[in-house]
C-alpha cells in the first residue's frame, strides 16, 4: 500500500501588507477586503473621498469645494489620515477600492468613538460593504475600550439611516450640527460597540 500524504498548505500572500490588517482581511474574492490606511495611502483616500463628495454631497458636512483647489494638497490629505487613535479603512471589491470609513476618538474622556466619512460607491451598494465597514469600526471601538460608537447623519438620508439602524444604531437626544440650510440639524445615532 502506498502512503497517503496530506497536501502542504500555505498561507495566501497579501500583495499590499502595509494596507491589510490581518483581522480585517477576507479571503472570499466576492466579499469586500478591508484595508487599513496610513498617511502614505493619502492618494487612495483622496480618490475615494473626492468620489464620495461628488456622488453624495448631501451625505457629508464637508463639500467638494472644501477639498479641492487650495484645500487639495498632499499635506492636508496625510493629516486627515494621521488623526491620533483613528482607524481609516477602505473596502476593496473585485480588486477595486469601492468604499471608505473611519473611526475616531470622539471626546477627551475617551468614552466615545465616532464613525465618520462612511461612503459606499454605487456599484458596491447592496453587497454588504457598508455592514462590513461598520462591523470593523465597531470591533475597533470595542478593542480600544470605547463604550459608545456614535455618528452624525443627514435626517433626509433614508438609505444611510436604514443601514445604521440595521447595525444597531438608534437616535440620541444629542443635538447634531446645524445643517447648511441653517434650520435643521444632523441626527446623532449611537450604539454600544
Amino acid at each position: 500500500m502506498s502512503e497517503l500524504h496530506e497536501p502542504e498548505l500555505h498561507e495566501p500572500e497579501l500583495h499590499e501588507p502595509e494596507l491589510c490588517a490581518p483581522d480585517l482581511h477576507e479571503s472570499d474574492p466576492h466579499e469586500p477586503e478591508l484595508r487599513r490606511l496610513g498617511s502614505d495611502d493619502w492618494a487612495l483616500w483622496r480618490e475615494l473621498r473626492l468620489a464620495a463628495l461628488t456622488e453624495a454631497p448631501y451625505a457629508f458636512g464637508s463639500t467638494l469645494a472644501d477639498w479641492q483647489g487650495a484645500g487639495d494638497h498632499e499635506a492636508r490629505w496625510r493629516s486627515r489620515l494621521e488623526i491620533p487613535g483613528a482607524l481609516d479603512l477602505v473596502a476593496v471589491l473585485d480588486g477595486r477600492p469601492v468604499a471608505m470609513a473611519s473611526g475616531v476618538p470622539a471626546d477627551e474622556v475617551g468614552a466615545a468613538a465616532e464613525l465618520i466619512s462612511l461612503w459606499v460607491g454605487p456599484a458596491a451598494r447592496g453587497r454588504g460593504v457598508g455592514d462590513r465597514l461598520i462591523g470593523a469600526i465597531a470591533r475597533w471601538a470595542a478593542e480600544q475600550g470605547f463604550t459608545t460608537l456614535k455618528l452624525a447623519v443627514n435626517p433626509d438620508n433614508d438609505a444611510a439611516i436604514a443601514l445604521y439602524r440595521r447595525n444597531g444604531f438608534a437616535e440620541t437626544d444629542e443635538p447634531g450640527d446645524l445643517m447648511a440650510d441653517g434650520v435643521r440639524r444632523e441626527l446623532i445615532l449611537a450604539r454600544k460597540p
